[in-house]
């Protein structure tokens, strides 16, 4: 894929509405939203401008500050289907027609730059591919790039249209799609025991001690100084470590996700 002649954009997957945490992506940490540290990660990509980052979310009335909050702070918007993530994605895509994309969980606010780039850079190197993935790395830090191809391809063969949790399955869990991996570059990436996602607000809790210990503004830290924080306040990452099971529990529970073959077999996906 050349980069010159293929237009790369970001696709942030977010709602205000929320069971656990209302309103968590506008949550203030260091006197700034959640969802604005995440767009400094994404914006920082070296293959994205922030106008072509793109914070997919509903046409619900309450997510209109949420859409006014990303364009104020440089960053587009798409809004459509309210539990359908997969035609956001989709829709997305077409309307500002990018060929690639990065993508990265609104809940994941320290998902880490350079990931997004590897993944970027593996998908761009290696034609044969749909999408690239990370394994292996902390819980909350990973993110994805995919083609046009690879949406087009789910696209036709998704059947569940609620889909806000576990759509990604749609994209590696299915056959559909050829797959890539970036495994963490170095030992100290790997630190199975933390949890670096905003859906309580014991999440809440800990992002707010990370990010008042090393936040700059107008710098992006990185995932070593990141982990190398945590390793050093081990007392941090206890804060919302028992949240583990309730969250892959509720997880499961929604996760039911059907999918066509390319035989056309009606399928549901293996969690």
């Amino acid at each position: 894929m050349n980069t010159v002649a293929k237009k790369i954009g970001a696709l942030i997957p977010v709602r205000l509405a929320s069971e656990r945490l209302p309103g968590k992506a506008l949550k203030a940490i260091c006197g700034k939203p959640a969802i604005c540290h995440l767009l400094d990660r994404v914006f920082a990509v070296e293959y994205l401008q922030p106008k072509n980052v793109v914070v997919c979310t509903t046409k619900e009335p309450n997510d209109d500050v949420l859409a006014e909050t990303i364009e104020a702070y440089g960053g587009s918007v798409y809004r459509g289907s309210t539990d359908d993530i997969i035609e956001r994605f989709y829709m997305a895509m077409s309307e500002y027609e990018f060929d690639a994309v990065v993508q990265a969980d609104g809940d994941d606010i320290l998902s880490d730059t350079y990931y997004m780039e590897q993944t970027m850079s593996l998908l761009l190197d290696d034609p044969s591919l749909d999408i690239v993935t990370c394994k292996e790395l902390p819980f909350g830090i990973a993110s994805k790039s995919f083609t046009s191809q690879a949406m087009e391809k789910v696209y036709k063969h998704y059947q569940t249209c609620e889909n806000d949790t576990g759509f990604n399955y749609f994209f590696t869990k299915t056959g559909l799609c050829s797959e890539g991996v970036v495994y963490p570059a170095k030992p100290d990436h790997k630190m199975d025991e933390v949890r670096l996602t905003l859906d309580y607000p014991v999440d809440l809790e800990v992002f707010t001690k990370i990010f008042e210990a090393l936040y700059v503004e107008g710098e992006v830290f990185n995932l070593d100084g990141l982990l190398g924080f945590l390793r050093n306040n081990p007392e941090i990452v206890k804060i919302n470590a028992n949240l583990e099971q309730q969250y892959w529990s509720r997880f499961n529970n929604k996760a039911k996700l059907k999918y066509k073959d390319k035989d056309g077999t009606i399928k549901f996906i293996a969690i």
